[in-house]
């Protein structure tokens, strides 16, 4: 694992019911030099919230039992989390979604398939400064 000052203890957690999007997302965000905590759905991340504390959160929309905006929803209503970072993943890249998005707390929006660049820019971009 490479570490450096842009990247020591930074936990991502990716929740996505696709094994596929999250082995993906834990490939490259770990050649990033980051931690990773993975969540197959909505109930398993919020456990992994509250468990793990990550400092960005990737949350895939489609998912089933609890969807990825009511999954934002909550951890953004919990004053424990309201500041951390969400960024919604979908496969549709509709003006709609985003904008549904936005509403429930999330900072921004990535189209999946993504890139290895993409989301190490997303991190970047948006995990919080020391």
């Amino acid at each position: 694992m490479v570490t450096g000052p842009d990247t020591q203890l930074t936990r991502v957690l990716v929740i996505d019911d696709s094994n596929t999007i999250r082995r993906s997302a834990e490939i490259f965000l770990k050649q990033g030099g980051y931690e990773v905590v993975l969540a197959e759905d909505g109930f398993d991340a919020l456990a992994k919230v509250n468990d793990y504390q990550p400092d960005l959160v990737f949350c895939d929309i489609l998912m089933p039992r609890l969807d990825g905006y009511q999954t934002c929803a909550i951890i953004k209503r919990n004053p424990r989390f309201a500041h951390l970072p969400v960024i919604m993943l979908s496969s549709k890249d509709g003006l709609f979604d985003k904008a549904r998005g936005r509403m429930v707390g999330s900072q921004d929006y990535l189209t999946k398939p993504f890139t290895k660049d993409q989301l190490l820019g997303a991190v970047r971009q948006h995990r919080p400064q020391a």
